[in-house]
């Protein structure tokens, strides 16, 4: 299992933090608006919360930093735990469910008139859940291998797409949102919505720390596993009941954000390490930081114009997706 010195990984999670730091001042500093913090907290101290620069920080700027960087967290985590699952480094949240379920949820409620609010957070949350049980209870009930979980997957994407696409024939309207929500966005994030979120993520990645040593056992393969005494099915449903957990309620927030899962723990296993008890803190803080870093460019990049992140994502994730297909050659791994 490779792993940089301990001496050496100290500078990785330097560099992880420093990206966060740095992508969450810019977030904050950069956009359509300018923005003068020093006058900003000026207006606050004074108890000026009525002054734009207050209400821009406070109302704007600072939530839609704070969203970011949770659901990058939560997304890059998802990933690797999938990967380390499946062992199989194209693994992605969206292979096993999480972004048919959300999406055909959020078409649903568009039918019945919730277009916004905590209430569309939470029928996405559980969209993307329910799909992600289907999965992980049918690979228990039917031995639990990867290639189920990948096959059923696939499958179960397929499907849901299909019922999503047929709502959306029959409700025109159900589309817009559909199609806003499968780009992903961080322009109408609130403190509410990110609350209930940030909760179930907080407490996923640190129930998931506290059992990188079964990860690490379980991606040494289903014999090899059993034999240090580990109950092989039971902790692959566990772990990707988690991995659900994360990116769903990451997808409440943001919408489907492309390939942070995928792109964000493979660069962490090449530049310093596989362990998981070191892999799952840095995909963390990295994918926070590259979200963040992301939502910035997409303000910046053509204002007063603005492209959702998803966009953005997606050019930046589809030729790394395209790289690791033609190295790694189909994406098996066991590193």
């Amino acid at each position: 299992m490779k792993s940089l010195p301990k001496n050496k990984i100290v500078y990785v999670y330097l560099a992880a933090a420093a990206l966060l730091l740095l992508s969450a001042f810019f977030g904050i500093l950069l956009g359509a608006t300018n923005l003068s913090l020093s006058g900003a907290f000026a207006a606050i101290v004074r108890g000026d919360m009525e002054s734009p620069e207050a209400r821009i920080l406070i109302y704007v700027r600072l939530p839609r930093v704070l969203a970011a960087l949770t659901c990058g967290a939560a997304l890059a985590v998802s990933g690797a735990v999938i990967q380390g699952v499946l062992a199989n480094k194209l693994a992605s949240p969206s292979i096993i469910g999480v972004n048919a379920g959300a999406g055909l949820a959020t078409t649903l409620c568009s039918v019945f008139g919730i277009i916004g609010g905590w209430r569309l957070s939470l029928f996405a949350f559980l969209g993307a859940f329910f799909a992600v049980m289907l999965v992980s209870l049918g690979a228990k009930k039917w031995g639990a291998s990867r290639g189920t979980v990948i096959l059923m997957g696939v499958a179960l994407n397929a499907f849901l797409g299909a019922l999503s696409d047929t709502v959306t024939t029959f409700v025109p309207d159900a589309a817009i949102m559909r199609n806003d929500f499968k780009i992903g966005d961080f322009s109408s994030v609130t403190y509410a919505k990110i609350l209930p979120a940030a909760v179930v993520i907080f407490i996923s990645v640190a129930v998931l720390t506290t059992l990188s040593n079964e990860l690490d056992l379980l991606t040494l393969g289903d014999e090899n596993a059993k034999g240090l005494g580990l109950n092989t099915g039971a902790a692959r449903v566990i772990f990707l009941m988690l991995s659900a957990l994360l990116a769903s309620a990451a997808v409440s927030v943001c919408g489907l954000l492309s390939f942070v899962g995928l792109l964000v723990p493979h660069t962490v296993r090449r530049l310093a390490t596989s362990e998981s008890k070191h892999l799952l803190p840095l995909c963390a803080l990295l994918g926070a930081g590259f979200v963040s870093l992301c939502d910035t460019l997409a303000r910046v990049v053509f204002a007063p114009y603005e492209l959702p992140v998803g966009i953005i994502m997606a050019f930046l994730g589809a030729p790394f997706f395209i790289f690791i297909l033609v190295k790694g050659k189909g994406g098996h791994s066991r590193d």
